[in-house]
């Protein structure tokens, strides 16, 4: 289905991390912006940084995205929707505490867009690479999928591993966006793209006034720098800013033609239109190495394992532990549809420091 290049987009959840870098996204580039938030208290730090776009942007209460009809209202008069509201956490007891909202929140905007977003022509869902996360030897890429998360939920309930939990979740919302256009796919008039970002870090532009009220991501990468531990630890990852462009480029790019979840094939090359963004294997000590002796780190692989001496103010790591790196993924397919390019290391985490220090949380 063809792109969308201006109007007004929807973003669910607009006062979370990502959502609030979307929204500057879409703003930035022309478009009117209206945000979901649970109450009106929620929205009062984004009216205060989107103030100068005047009626381009406006906020909506929709206080229970579980509801029935939650976004009925939300999605009258948007050409596109960007459904970014989702839980992220580690510390669910019953799994259904992530699953529930993520799996009804994402069909809940859908059915909402089936029946009254009459000039909607594209949703874009928030996934993760956690959904795409599985074991093999090779590197994961959109075809891929974590069913054994999903396994691990289903067999073991509350007992399952809380990481088991979020995967779970994330798997089962966005399949319940594929399977929900598979099924209406001859009545509706708009497509859908998924993002599958892993740890998304980067500064903070939404309401955060100290670190401990950070969210689970940007708090890892914190306490990292700041804190004894996470010496050696590592995985994937993506630079916020990436993931908010990936938003608008998947509503104002052109996609491959829609494929039903049932008929994707890698050897015939037909996958549906879901992209991994970032995804590129990082150490902990990595980044710290990374803002202080960046000529010796590749664009996005670095190659030193510990920061310097003179990194005084954060932690080092320590050298020549790490004997290996966490896999990058396979993020080709969003360069080439999507035309992203991908920040550095150095550069994500040159501006993390910088707004640390801004903020007054680390020392200059």
């Amino acid at each position: 289905m063809p792109s969308v290049q201006s109007g007004k987009v929807l973003v669910s959840g607009a006062n979370g991390f990502v959502a609030t870098w979307v929204v500057k996204s879409f703003l930035d580039a022309g478009f009117a912006v209206r945000g979901t938030i649970r109450s009106a208290a929620k929205g009062k730090h984004l009216e205060k940084i989107f103030g100068s776009y005047g009626d381009k942007f406006e906020l909506v209460v929709v206080p229970d995205i579980t509801a029935t009809g939650a976004f009925d209202e939300a999605v009258k008069g948007v050409d596109a929707i960007a459904h970014t509201a989702s839980p992220f956490h580690f510390a669910a007891n019953d799994p259904a505490e992530l699953s529930e909202p993520a799996v009804k929140g994402t069909v809940g905007m859908l059915e909402s867009t089936r029946k009254h977003g009459k000039n909607v022509k594209r949703i874009v869902i928030t996934s993760s690479a956690v959904a795409i996360m599985t074991a093999k030897d090779t590197a994961l890429d959109e075809y891929d999928w974590n069913n054994g998360a999903v396994q691990a939920v289903a067999e073991k309930g509350a007992a399952a591993g809380n990481f088991d939990k979020y995967c779970n979740s994330k798997v089962l919302a966005e399949r319940s966006a594929w399977e929900f256009l598979d099924k209406y796919k001859n009545e509706v008039g708009w497509d859908v793209a998924a993002l599958n970002p892993p740890l998304i870090l980067g500064p903070v532009l939404h309401e955060v006034s100290s670190p401990s009220e950070l969210n689970t991501s940007t708090k890892m990468m914190f306490n990292a720098f700041t804190t004894e531990g996470s010496k050696t630890g590592g995985g994937q990852w993506a630079d916020v800013k990436d993931v908010s462009r990936a938003h608008l480029l998947a509503i104002t790019r052109d996609l491959p033609e829609y494929v039903p979840l049932s008929a994707v094939n890698k050897a015939e090359g037909k996958n549906v239109n879901r992209f991994i963004i970032g995804g590129l294997g990082y150490a902990w000590q990595d980044m710290r190495a990374s803002a202080f002796t960046p000529f010796l780190c590749d664009t996005h692989t670095p190659t030193v394992d510990a920061a310097p001496a003179s990194a005084t103010h954060y932690q080092k790591g320590i050298p020549g532990s790490i004997t290996s790196r966490p896999r990058d993924m396979d993020n080709r397919r969003a360069q080439e549809v999507l035309g992203i390019k991908f920040t550095s290391i150095q550069d994500t985490v040159g501006e993390t420091l910088e707004d640390y220090e801004a903020k007054g949380w680390v020392k200059a």
